[in-house]
């Protein structure tokens, strides 16, 4: 094809025209365990670090109230200390809150590049093992395409149990 150089051959439809299906992916979310396994674990991750995070501004707020309550009995020298040691942390911990929107951030992005390859690698090898689709179309409720796809087309749960059961297997030998 002279408009794509990667391209290996054009498409021709023949008499029984492309075979095309679609997938869910609404409902692979939904129903793909390690999608649910993924989101309890970014969701326990992000509590941990927000535990972590409310457990530090917690004890630099009761030192900062300790400070006005007993600052008064304190030199000049040792006020101006515990000041400049309050104002380091509270700058640190102004540092540590972006620091861990950015961690949960790119956690998440991570999580969702794996999902999204295990989701596509595996319709690959299900396409090449079985159906030998020429197309497989996306659907989503928010983000399609298209308005309307014959239910017939739809691979969605064959697509679910093969990845739970994909999934079953690795989580069994991890086990092991």
């Amino acid at each position: 094809s002279k408009h794509n150089p990667n391209a290996t051959s054009p498409v021709v439809v023949s008499k029984e025209g492309l075979k095309i299906a679609y997938i869910d992916s609404d409902s692979i979310l939904a129903h793909y365990q390690y999608a649910k396994d993924m989101e309890a674990d970014l969701l326990k991750y992000k509590n941990a670090k927000e535990k972590s995070y409310t457990q530090q501004m917690n004890q630099f707020q009761t030192d900062y109230q300790n400070y006005l309550k007993t600052g008064a009995t304190l030199s000049l020298s040792q006020q101006q200390a515990k000041e400049a040691e309050l104002k380091q942390r509270a700058e640190k911990l102004s540092t540590l809150e972006q620091d861990l929107m950015a961690q949960i951030a790119e956690r998440q992005v991570s999580e969702n590049t794996k999902l999204l390859n295990a989701i596509f690698g595996f319709v690959k090898e299900y396409n090449e093992a079985n159906q030998k689709f020429d197309v497989i179309l996306r659907k989503t409720f928010d983000n399609s395409p298209t308005m309307y796809m014959n239910p017939g087309m739809d691979i969605t749960k064959e697509i679910i149990d093969g990845l739970n059961e994909e999934y079953k297997n690795v989580k069994a030998n991890e086990t092991k």
